[in-house]
């Protein structure tokens, strides 16, 4: 059963929120990038989730969505100006539910080890398509445009001093009502019917719940979130490629999940700071930084089965209050 953050774990959350914020406040461009990079792979982990906490769908293609959804800026700019976020963002979402609803519509035919197999078949094929053909600039990838505003006429372009910024507050925002749209999802009918899927099926298709198609809208919305993710990549990186659909970005996705806490909404959250914190830290003090990595999960997935989000701090107990002074008998 997939649980959300109670009192003490939102208020932590929202700590967390408030304290990523301030970063521009105090830290170095840098860090605001590498911040954003997290918020990100957040997103695109906790689009995932959807289908694997929530589901029980484990998908190897899930990739395919973040990429349509990266390359959503240059296929609107490439015979004109820079398309405006406000209009960009839309796009990505759609091409990437569009996308989702054709690859799940059959792949969701099948179950199991060939599900997982389907998806990652239909991933390849996505990639090979941005990979071997001039649609999004070929094998090296294309730069994308600084992003902009307008709305009613008024336009702003963020510029190259103020982007880490920027991008970090607007990161921030986006996965916090990514999280909160999905922690209510979870309390509405649809939210319950999937989690009753997950448990069992077939009592759910007894029960007169069409599974299919639940799981298809499942699928469909987990695919456009992903496109969400992979449109702020894009504006964030400045820089698209075909290796945002390879079928690697999926595991890594995967692997923030069970880093984090496949039980818990938010565990893909902590698994994705978890997960660039850890490289980062590697590939400063080493030259074999996937080495390091993998150890270090290795033990962490090996030794905590329920991820970061399963750790739980001892509790602080009161000493026993000093026993009364006996009174001194009187003489």
């Amino acid at each position: 059963m997939l649980t959300v953050a109670g009192r003490n774990g939102t208020f932590a959350l929202g700590a967390a929120a408030l304290a990523v914020a301030a970063l521009p406040l105090f830290a170095e461009a840098y860090y605001l990038e590498l911040a954003s990079t997290a918020l990100v792979l957040a997103m695109f982990a906790l689009s995932l989730q959807l289908l694997v906490g929530v589901t029980g769908l484990v998908s190897l293609g899930h990739a395919a969505f973040f990429g349509v959804g990266a390359y959503a800026i240059h296929l609107l700019g490439a015979f004109g100006a820079a398309p405006s976020v406000l209009l960009s963002l839309p796009a990505a979402v759609l091409l990437a539910a569009l996308a989702a609803f054709a690859v799940g519509a059959l792949a969701l035919r099948t179950r199991g080890f060939f599900f997982l197999m389907t998806t990652l078949a239909f991933g390849q094929m996505l990639f090979f398509v941005f990979h071997d053909t001039p649609l999004g600039g070929g094998a090296d990838g294309v730069f994308v445009a600084r992003p902009s505003f307008s709305l009613f006429g008024l336009e702003w372009v963020v510029s190259r001093q103020d982007r880490p910024t920027v991008m970090l507050l607007l990161n921030l925002g986006v996965l916090v009502a990514m999280y909160a749209g999905l922690a209510l999802l979870l309390r509405t009918m649809f939210g319950r019917a999937l989690l009753g899927i997950r448990a069992n099926e077939h009592r759910m298709r007894s029960m007169g719940f069409d599974t299919y198609w639940l799981q298809l809208g499942a699928f469909t919305l987990a695919g456009a979130l992903a496109g969400v993710a992979g449109h702020m990549w894009g504006m964030t990186q400045a820089f698209v490629s075909p290796e945002l659909l390879a079928w690697h970005r999926s595991a890594e996705a995967l692997l923030m999940i069970l880093l984090g806490g496949l039980g818990a909404l938010h565990g893909p959250i902590l698994g994705a700071f978890a997960f660039v914190g850890l490289g980062d830290i590697a590939g400063q003090i080493t030259e074999r930084q996937r080495l390091v990595e993998g150890l270090v999960i290795l033990v962490v997935v090996l030794g905590l089965r329920h991820g970061i989000a399963g750790i739980r701090l001892p509790a602080l107990r009161r000493l026993p209050a000093p026993a009364p002074a006996a009174k001194e008998a009187a003489p």
